[in-house]
């Protein structure tokens, strides 16, 4: 027992550059791993006792400011759990968490009451072990598919159909919309559609807005910032709330999506909104925190019913693949099937989402048309400068009536901070901007296969390279051509921005930085 007591007392010495000096010079990782997880059977203390073994970082509430080998996750996080006896200890997920979000090491530790957490699953993605994943969410899914009273609908995410195929051995970037659309049939759900539907529907709304900022109808500032990135976001709310009032008040495809699904869908239906169970498939490990948001209730806002939420369960690619094995579907032995109508449309603009550059592109081209009454010119529907991997990317386009349009793109947050802090100090000449949390866009979010750990750019580029190639080929490619969104207007929301549509689509964004007790404060 002495002996143990003086290996912990050691490693409280260690900090996060030794341990890869010993972890590079090959001697004593495993050793080290051996060694804390037997003391966790002889000395087992409580969260904040001597040692702060690595069983311990999970407690919320509780994280030391010595810690510096792992990002903290609560227990309750929504999004991402870990698993201890997985966790190697490696720092991978420290590294992409400080280097690639910018989120940790831009706090002071110990933080008020949450941990700071944008929920965006890369750390999962960088995990060599597989300790940290996704927060499992199928069980839930099982059982509404079981129960005959329920109504269960699923929307799936442009970004799942490129990366799917990879869960089933397919080469990465496989176009599988067809066959996902089959699986999620034969998986039992009554209503299987489209979040590219939405995705249009999110342009209507945004470029509207865009546009009235300009012009000065609506009187928030410019540059207008993209609202579809769940986790840049609460990114903003903790590290730039001043920048709030640049946000759309846009809700991001899925959550109008969900809002609509229980209010127009229903009623064109004439299904009972109570008994409707609102499933998404998405990419992204930050839309499971996106839906339990307090705001994210606007169906229930709209009957009148309190215990509604617009979207009841949020799935990533990982686990709509693990359903399927479970289930021994094939799905490459699948034929390609349609989505459902009504909320089943899609354009070019809207399989672009995404893609880093995607939604800014998909804007442009509706924005031109709204403006002038007029199609754009080619330009518009292959605007390469905002295309690519390119970290902060910029572009600029005459448009008849306003000029010069200014625009710029960035993925990950540390790129995402170089492009706030322009704006933060008056130096950004741009009118919209897009932000994305994953590097890459939507395509490399949290949830999606791990097809290389870490990620790597050719595994982005292929499926970024799927996605232009289904909008380059497809008949309509600007989102003010989909006709069912046109028939949403023309029968329930009644025109962009109109007072119903900001009640459904519309959302506000609020400051947290009092959970942080210093801002912008780096840990050294």
């Amino acid at each position: 027992m002495q002996d143990c007591k003086n290996e912990l007392d050691e490693k409280k010495t260690i900090n996060r550059r030794s341990f890869f000096k010993k972890l590079i010079a090959g001697a004593g990782f495993v050793g080290l791993t051996g060694t804390l997880v037997g003391c966790v059977k002889q000395n087992p203390e409580q969260a904040g006792g001597k040692g702060w073994l690595p069983y311990q970082y999970n407690v919320a509430g509780n994280l030391p400011a010595q810690v510096r080998g792992r990002v903290p996750i609560d227990a309750d996080n929504p999004s991402i759990v870990r698993d201890d006896q997985k966790c190697i200890l490696c720092g991978q997920c420290l590294e992409v968490c400080e280097n690639v979000e910018s989120v940790y090491g831009y706090y002071s530790l110990p933080v008020i009451d949450e941990t700071i957490c944008i929920n965006c699953g890369q750390c999962s993605m960088a995990c060599p072990s597989g300790a940290i994943s996704e927060r499992d969410d199928t069980k839930k899914v099982f059982e509404a598919l079981a129960d005959k009273n329920k109504f269960v609908l699923v929307q799936t995410a442009p970004a799942t159909r490129v990366a799917l195929g990879e869960e089933f051995g397919l080469p990465t970037g496989t176009w599988v919309q067809g066959q996902q659309v089959a699986a999620l049939r034969r998986l039992g759900f009554n209503a299987v559609l489209d979040t590219n539907f939405s995705a249009d529907l999110t342009i209507m709304e945004e470029a509207t807005e865009l546009i009235r900022r300009i012009k000065g109808e609506v009187k928030k500032p410019l540059p207008q910032f993209t609202s579809c990135s769940p986790g840049w976001i609460k990114f903003c709310e903790y590290f730039y709330p001043e920048l709030i009032p640049n946000i759309s008040s846009c809700k991001s495809p899925q959550q109008m999506f969900g809002a609509l699904a229980k209010t127009y869908y229903a009623k064109a239906k004439g299904i009972d909104p109570e008994s409707i169970v609102s499933v998404s498939v998405m990419p992204c490990t930050a839309k499971k925190y996106e839906a339990q948001r307090p705001e994210m209730n606007a169906s229930a806002e709209y009957w009148k019913l309190d215990k509604l939420r617009d979207v009841d369960i949020v799935l990533t690619t990982r686990e709509l693949a693990r359903m399927l094995k479970e289930k021994q579907i094939d799905l490459t032995a699948l034929p390609d099937e349609n989505y459902d109508q009504l909320m089943g449309e899609e354009t070019g603009a809207a399989v672009i989402f995404g893609a880093t550059g995607g939604v800014m592109e998909a804007a442009a081209r509706t924005a031109y048309f709204l403006i002038t009454g007029k199609e754009p010119p080619p330009l518009f529907l292959n605007l390469t400068p905002v295309r690519g991997l390119a970290g902060v990317k910029e572009a600029a386009a005459e448009i008849p009536g306003v000029g010069t349009l200014h625009v710029a793109v960035s993925h990950g947050m540390a790129n995402g901070r170089k492009v706030l802090d322009a704006v933060r100090d008056g130096k950004a000449p741009w009118h919209f901007i897009e932000f994305m949390t994953c590097p890459g866009g939507c395509i490399a979010g949290g949830g999606q296969p791990r097809t290389a750990v870490p990620p790597t750019d050719a595994v982005r580029e292929q499926r970024l390279a799927a996605l232009y190639q289904a909008d380059a080929t497809l008949p309509k490619r600007k989102s003010h051509e989909n006709e069912e969104v046109a028939a949403l207007y023309r029968d329930f929301l009644e025109h962009p921005m109109s007072e119903l549509a900001e009640e459904l689509l519309h959302t506000d964004y609020y400051s947290r930085a009092d959970k942080l007790k210093r801002l912008l404060s780096r840990v050294v």
